[in-house]
């Protein structure tokens, strides 16, 4: 397995995190990390999130159990974004709004 070299200066220090379930295949949520956060995830095994609004580290799931484990990971061809592939401990609802996915608000394509 190669090791690649995350791009987090691409976008002022943040990549995107996408998290889709490793049996489903469902997209569940996006969040950003910077390097502290891609750090924790990978000590820990658990997805951590770099929160924008609050400026700290944040693991889905700590409060409501529904922690993220991290069944495997990549980057995309940019090495600025990456995709976990996890199993949902707890209840399984990865939205705060209660929802297995946080993807749950369809929009009509032809809205100008």
């Amino acid at each position: 397995m190669t090791t690649v070299a995350i791009d987090f200066e691409k976008a002022g220090g943040l990549v995107a995190g996408i998290v889709q379930d490793a049996k489903t295949g469902e997209v569940l949520m996006l969040g950003f990390l910077n390097e502290e956060s891609y750090k924790k995830t990978t000590e820990t095994g658990f997805v951590t999130f770099w929160s924008r609004t609050r400026s700290k580290l944040w693991m889905k799931g700590e409060t409501s159990g529904n922690r993220l484990r991290v069944i495997s990971a990549s980057t995309d061809c940019d090495s600025d974004a990456l995709l976990f592939r996890v199993e949902v401990e707890g209840d399984g609802l990865v939205c705060h709004e209660g929802s297995v996915s946080c993807f749950t608000k369809p929009i009509a394509m032809d809205e100008k």
